[in-house]
């Protein structure tokens, strides 16, 4: 069984999580992750220590963009009318009204 480095983990996720922000905020990630896995205790600095402590940082940095797609469903939904919908509820007595 072989003992990965910190370190090389460390750097490696940074990066990873880094290629998901936008290109203004990888800079100033990279910079507070560092910092915090500086303040971290090097003995307990494991692959999934690192991530639980990288990820709340990154959280601060991503901000998803806004999903305008529409999709085949949505267009097929507004081109064509549905007779379940269009017609009037089954059982319903249509003498009354």
């Amino acid at each position: 069984m072989s003992v990965s480095d910190p370190n090389t983990d460390a750097e490696d996720l940074i990066a990873s999580l880094a290629g998901g922000l936008a290109a203004a905020d990888r800079e100033r990630f990279r910079r507070e992750a560092e910092a915090t896995l500086a303040l971290s205790p090097q003995s307990c600095l494991g692959p999934g220590s690192i991530y639980r402590t990288l990820v709340p940082v990154w959280r601060k940095f991503f901000h998803p963009t806004r999903d305008d797609r529409v999709t085949g469903r949505d267009r097929d939904r507004q081109r064509y009318s549905n007779n379940l919908i269009a017609a009037p509820a089954i059982g319903r007595d249509r003498s009354v009204g």
